[in-house]
Order: C-alpha cells, then structure tokens, then sequence
C-alpha cells in the first residue's frame, strides 16, 4: 500500500525532475527513511521522467515520482509513497512534495 500526492508546480518539467533527482537536494525533501543511506540516488527513467527511490537501511519504504508537463509551462508532480510498516500517513506524501516544491523554488532563484 501506498499514499499518493499529486502537485502542480510552476516550473518547466525537466528543472523539477534534475532537482528530485540531485543527490544533493534529496535530504531536503525525501522522508527521513529515504535518506539514512547517505546516497539518495534514485532508479531513473529520464525519458519518461520517472524515479524511484528505495533504501536499504530502511526496507520496505520507497518513493516513486512521474513529473508531466502542466499548463502555461509548469509541471504536474505524481507521489507514490510506501512505508515499512503499511501505508504511511497520507499527510506525509502531500509534506514531501511541499518539501519538493520549496527546492525547485530554491533551485530556480539560485540558477
């Protein structure tokens, strides 16, 4: 089982899929089991721009995203969230994309 959470941000697609998916960036959004491993690279489809992130410390909890195109520009985020222990806290997968959206925002004042 998983939560979900889906977002619009305004940003082009490609500039919310490289921040998900920079290492760099990640322990500022993924949900703490996520980043225990010190590596937070994902599985990426870059094509597709989908990602999964997994963790080996902490079985069981994933994070998938699927970036799309959204109106005037912007992009349409798709969160699949999985917890060791069930379903983790639907509150948990809309606070990691919020986490998200702050990084993008972040990424695109800096560059």
């Amino acid at each position: 089982m998983a939560a979900h959470a889906e977002r619009g941000m305004s940003a082009p697609p490609e500039v919310v899929f490289n921040t998900a998916t920079d290492p760099d960036r990640a322990a500022a959004w993924l949900p703490e089991p996520l980043r225990t491993d010190g590596d937070s690279r994902p599985d990426v489809s870059a094509g597709q721009l989908r990602a999964r992130w997994g963790s080996d410390s902490a079985p069981g909890w994933s994070a998938e995203i699927q970036v799309e195109p959204a109106d005037a520009g912007g992009a349409r985020v798709r969160l699949d969230l999985a917890g060791a222990s069930g379903q983790p806290d639907p509150g948990l997968a809309d606070q990691t994309l919020a986490s998200l959206a702050r990084e993008v925002a972040d990424n695109l004042t800096a560059g």
